[in-house]
């Protein structure tokens, strides 16, 4: 039977132990966690090339591809709502391959469209990177309103 200053002497030691052992391990863990990007990430757009989210997309993957050491390619893949883009995000199995668009684009499917090639599960947000502004005039009693409007 142990006294409680040698069961507490033995707890200290397991801990320093277990505190070692773990250090030991955790400099090859995050040098493995470090390596990501290996090679070039595509950025997969659902939109056409000129569009909004292409231009934001081209000048922020010129700026991570310099903190990277790899290349960011632009891949626009316009049509089908989006789900022509989504389906080769899920479809390609890779993690090098990243969905650039608006959240709306995959999130409003489900509701609007009966059937989707794709589980809602397989996809979500990763980083909100800019907003949509929308303009509009101060006056708008100056321009003429379509007559639907009135």
């Amino acid at each position: 039977m142990f006294t409680r200053s040698t069961r507490g002497r033995r707890s200290a030691g397991l801990a320093a132990a277990i505190a070692t052992l773990a250090t030991a391990f955790l400099p090859a863990t995050l040098a493995q966690a470090q390596t990501w990007p290996s090679r070039n990430v595509r950025l997969i757009l659902p939109l056409g090339p000129g569009s909004g989210a292409d231009i934001g997309a081209r000048l922020i993957a010129d700026r991570v591809s310099k903190v990277w050491g790899q290349p960011v390619v632009i891949e626009n893949r316009p049509g089908g709502d989006g789900i022509v883009a989504i389906t080769a995000v899920i479809n390609a199995n890779d993690d090098h391959i990243l969905l650039w668009g608006p959240s709306a684009a995959f999130t409003a499917h489900p509701y609007s469209h009966a059937k989707v090639p794709y589980d809602i599960k397989e996809i979500f947000p990763i980083a909100r990177v800019s907003n949509t502004l929308e303009h509009f005039p101060p006056d708008l009693g100056r321009y003429p309103y379509p007559a639907w409007r009135k």
